[in-house]
This record gives structure tokens, C-alpha cells and sequence, in this order.
């Protein structure tokens, strides 16, 4: 039997034995010698001094030696464990450690009346938001099942060019749909998703279809669960189309059945990982979807995609059902068309469901009752006023106040937490030599992931710790900020944001969108969607099309 040399190294640091070198000789050498009953002599260890340079006394030799053999036995026990991968960590990360729940938290989401005359154009009626389609369902001018089907022709029509299906639910699609107009007949309104068609990243589980999480591994997998934010969004009457592509086990654009390509220039990728998500809803193939992020897993397919993208606090939308890639930073959110969209999403998907240990209830009340002019919107850097968004700001009446935010190293920090949480997640594809079917992008972090100490991570959680309280001094002057360039900091703090397409420029001889982010306080959404959708609306970018043509 093989003896592992990750336990070995850690072994060996956690009692002090011998420079790094030494730990290292003897981890390599113990990996590759056979050692009947997992049995670490202690002629190993004495080779290793020899590769090192030092020497152990006789007695350090025997009793170290000792000490690995029944280290390693106990890890070879832990490994024997099956764990699914929806089994969570037995502690939790919480972004408001100090605060006090409330009592009971305050929901309550109402969307706008936009009273608008059916298009005559099909296309037309794919690119209405949330709000719009709401109007025409209950003003009879069509029906959830014509909205379902629409969709599910321009699915089938886009999805050659985009790469973004990989599973159509026409079924469960068309019965929701009928089931959405039996009661908007009877008078039943489930609130302002109603009949609304939309899309899931492919790493939430809904029962009877595939979940494959964007991996060859994992193609043909079912769960026998539906998430709980699909079971919600069902509840709020949506309609689900698709289930939509993710970069192979949410790294990246390119999942097992190909690269899911941007609307704006289908010769580039659309990033990811929640790639299929941004496509799609830029494409107008769905009304709205779901994504999730880790570290730029909402925004940075948005931003490609110019799509409007919400990720919101840490805690306030269940991950049960989810993939789990990093315990304490998975997050769950909306992508669509417009801020408003993204705000009614989140009213239907958020709250502690009592399944995921991290979802919380927070109030959320939308649209916010507080004035623009209230609001405090800070401006990292120098030179403020010289930026163009800061001129839309100043028109829309909110407060700009110049700040400062943090400079720790947190992609230090962040790259040693999600390493070593997704490589545990994972553990089990590394240990079976199961990585080949996973892209080619996470092999290499998850076999390095064998090497993070538990010293190493834990340190990494709690310099986490001071990068939260340096965060908490900045929000105590702003209730929001824009801009920042700081992704890894803020999804280890667990902020919301709220990105926007924000122009276009030329990139690879097409027009293609940027983006511009709004970041929040923790639980914060109500007020950061507000002045979002005002930005959003004194600009209008959102109301572009990419000029996409079907095969």
C-alpha cells in the first residue's frame, strides 16, 4: 500500500521535525515505498535526513516514525467515508459574525406596472423585462404557454451559435406553463415571476433531469433532489426552459460539450463560469436565470456578456441542492436583463430554508423605501469627478463621498481558501486518478490543493477576518460604492454586487459590451439595486441587443 505524502508533510510540520527540505524528502520518499499496513519506518525517515542534509537522533527517528503510521492510518479510515458532495463542513462562515438577527425579518417585493401593447415581433417580446412580460400575461395578450414556447423555439434556434443548453426541460417547461395560466384564469397570482420562463446553471439539481455540473464526469448524473431556490422560484410561479452551461465544474466557459460563446461576438468565449446563464438572458432565449459565484462566477460572464448580474451577500439565498465548490464562499444569484429583474429574483429566491446551515433571513423589502438622496455611494481613488460615472451619479441625486478601500492580499488569501476547500470537495476524483474527465483547468489546483496545511488554511480564514473588519470601516461611511477592481476581496467578505453593462468598446472587431459594478453593505441588496437601477436607467445600455443570427 502506498503511503500519501500530503499526510506525511503535514505530519511532519505539525510536530516540528526538521527544516522544509527534510519534510519534503521524506513525503516524496514515503509516496513511492511500499509499506505493509501503511507502516512509516523509521529507515524512511533516516533516507530523507540523508536527501536533506540532517540527521535525527535514533529516538526522534522511531518515535516520529511512530506517530505518521498512526497519522495515516486515521486518514486512510477518513478516506474509506463516502461523502456526497452535499455534505457541509461542520462550521460555517457567517459575513456578520457581531451582528444580532432580527426577530422576524421584513419581505416584501412589488414590481413596477409597466401597462405596454404586445409587440407585433416575436424577437421583440423575447427582450421584455420581468415587469413588461407580467403585464401581458395578465392583461391576456399571452399566455405563459405561447412566452414558454417562443422561448423554447429561440433555445433551439441560438443554441448551435452559443453553446449554452445542455438540457431543454420542454416538458416540465410546457406543464408549469399551463399550470401558470389555469390560475392567473382563476385569479391566483403567485407575484411578479408568474409564468416568466427562465434558465438554471446546470450545478442545481432538480429532480428527474441531469445535473452534470458542465463535467464529462458527471454527464449522465441525477439527483434525486431539486435545489431549494428552484423549488422556490416554482413556488413564485416561473417557468423553468433549460437547465444552461457552466465551465466545467464552474471554472471557466468550456464544459463537456464544448465553449458556450458571447451573443456579442460569437467567436469569443463568454467567460464563466456561469456561462450559459449571462448567454442566454443576453440572448433573449429566457426571461431571466441563475447563476452562482465563487469568484467571479456571476460577474465576470456578465461583464463579457453585458448582461445585469447580482451576486448577493453571503447567507441571504440557500445553496442547498448546489453544487458545493468552496463552502464558505458559494453564493447564489440572478442574471438577467435589468437591475429591477434582478431585484425581483432575489425577493422570490432568498431566506433560510433550514437545509443550508449558512441561509439566513434578512429584510428585504424592494422596491427600497429609502430615497436616492439619502444615499451615500463612495468612490475609490484619486480624481473622482473626472469619471464618467460619477457625473450620471451626481444627476441621479445620490451622495459621493471619496474613500479608500482595503489593500491586504487577498487573492492571497482567497487562492489558499478555494484551493483547499475545492480540492476537499473534490478529493475523492483526485485520490480515484479520476481528474481527466474534469477540464483541463482544475487538475492542477486540486493536486496542489494536497499540499495547503491546515495551518496554512486556517491562517488564511482569519487574515479573512481582518480583511472583513477593514471592510466594515468602509461601509461605516458609505451605504454602497462604486467601482473598486476588488473581486476577490469582496467575495471573501461576502458583499453584494451588482454589475451593469456600462458601454461597448472594440475587442476582436466587434462591439462588445463593458461593465461597471456597484458593491454593497452585507445584506444591503434593496438599497445597492436601487441606485443600480437608477444608474442603469439614466444610461440605458441594457436596453441594446447583440446582433445575433440563428443557424
Amino acid at each position: 500500500m502506498l503511503v500519501d505524502r500530503r499526510s506525511v508533510l503535514a505530519s511532519l510540520s505539525a510536530l516540528g521535525i526538521g527544516t522544509m527540505v527534510f519534510q519534503r524528502a521524506a513525503a516524496a520518499l514515503v509516496q513511492d515505498t511500499p509499506a505493509p499496513n501503511n507502516v512509516i519506518t523509521a529507515e524512511m525517515l533516516k533516507q530523507a535526513e540523508w536527501v536533506a542534509g540532517i540527521t535525527l537522533k535514533d529516538e526522534d527517528r522511531v518515535a516520529v516514525a511512530r506517530a505518521l503510521t498512526g497519522y495515516r492510518r486515521g486518514i486512510d479510515a477518513a478516506r474509506r467515508v463516502d461523502l456526497a458532495n452535499e455534505v457541509p463542513l461542520a462550521v460555517r462562515f457567517d459575513p456578520t459574525p457581531n451582528a444580532a438577527a432580527p426577530k422576524q425579518a421584513t419581505v416584501s417585493v412589488a414590481a413596477r406596472q409597466k401597462a405596454l401593447k404586445k409587440p407585433s415581433e416575436p424577437e421583440a417580446i423575447a427582450f421584455l423585462s420581468i415587469s413588461e412580460l407580467g403585464h401581458l400575461l395578465r392583461s391576456g395578450q399571452i399566455s405563459s404557454v405561447e412566452l414558454t414556447q417562443l422561448y423554447l423555439e429561440r433555445l433551439r434556434k441560438f443554441d448551435p451559435l452559443l453553446k449554452c443548453v445542455i438540457t431543454l426541460t420542454e416538458d416540465l417547461a410546457l406543464k408549469q406553463a399551463k399550470q401558470a395560466d389555469e390560475e392567473l384564469k382563476q385569479g391566483k397570482d403567485r407575484g411578479p415571476l408568474h409564468g416568466i420562463p427562465w434558465g438554471a446553471k446546470d450545478l442545481i439539481a432538480v429532480k428527474d433531469y441531469k445535473t452534470t455540473w458542465g463535467a464529462g464526469e458527471y454527464q449522465e448524473q441525477m439527483l434525486a433532489m431539486t435545489a431549494t431556490v428552484a423549488e422556490r422560484l416554482e413556488q413564485a410561479g416561473a417557468v423553468l426552459a433549460a437547465k444552461l452551461s457552466l465551465g466545467a465544474l464552474a471554472y471557466n466557459d468550456v464544459w463537456f460539450g464544448g465553449r458556450t460563446n458571447n451573443p456579442w461576438n460569437p467567436q469569443e468565449g463568454s467567460s464563466g463560469s456561469s456561462a450559459g446563464s449571462a448567454a442566454a438572458v443576453v440572448a433573449g432565449l429566457v426571461g431571466f436565470t441563475l447563476g452562482s459565484e465563487t469568484l467571479g462566477s456571476i460577474v465576470s460572464p456578465s461583464t463579457r456578456c453585458g448582461a445585469t448580474g447580482l451576486r448577493p451577500t453571503f447567507g441571504r439565498v440557500s445553496r442547498h441542492g448546489c453544487m458545493a465548490l468552496c463552502w464558505t464562499m458559494d453564493k447564489i444569484g440572478p442574471i438577467c436583463r435589468s437591475v429591477e429583474d434582478c431585484a425581483l429574483v432575489l425577493g422570490a429566491i432568498q431566506g433560510r430554508d433550514g437545509r443550508d446551515p449558512t441561509a439566513v433571513d434578512r429584510d428585504y423589502v424592494w422596491p427600497s423605501p429609502k430615497k436616492l438622496a439619502a444615499l451615500r455611494v463612495g468612490v475609490p481613488g484619486r480624481n473622482s469627478d473626472d469619471r464618467p460615472e460619477v457625473k450620471v451619479l451626481r444627476e441621479i441625486g445620490v451622495q459621493i463621498v471619496p474613500i479608500s478601500l482595503p489593500q491586504r492580499q487577498a487573492g492571497m488569501i482567497v487562492n489558499t481558501i478555494l484551493n483547499a476547500e475545492a480540492g476537499a470537495a473534490f478529493d475523492h476524483l483526485t485520490q480515484a486518478g479520476k481528474l481527466e474527465q474534469i477540464g483541463k483547468l482544475w487538475p492542477t489546483p486540486f493536486r496542489a490543493a494536497q499540499w495547503i496545511t491546515a495551518v496554512d488554511y486556517l491562517r488564511a480564514q482569519r487574515l479573512r477576518s481582518k480583511l472583513m473588519d477593514d471592510m466594515a470601516k468602509v461601509f461605516e461611511q458609505v451605504d454602497l460604492y462604486v467601482g473598486g477592481n476588488d473581486l476577490s476581496t469582496t467575495n471573501l467578505t461576502g458583499h453584494p454586487s451588482v454589475c451593469l453593462p456600462n458601454g461597448f468598446t472594440k475587442r476582436n472587431g466587434a462591439d462588445v459590451p463593458i461593465s461597471l459594478t456597484f458593491t454593497g453593505q452585507l445584506f444591503g441588496e434593496a438599497e445597492l439595486l436601487a441606485v443600480a437601477m437608477a444608474y442603469q436607467e439614466a444610461t440605458g445600455f441594457h436596453l441594446k441587443r447583440p446582433p445575433l443570427n440563428g443557424t
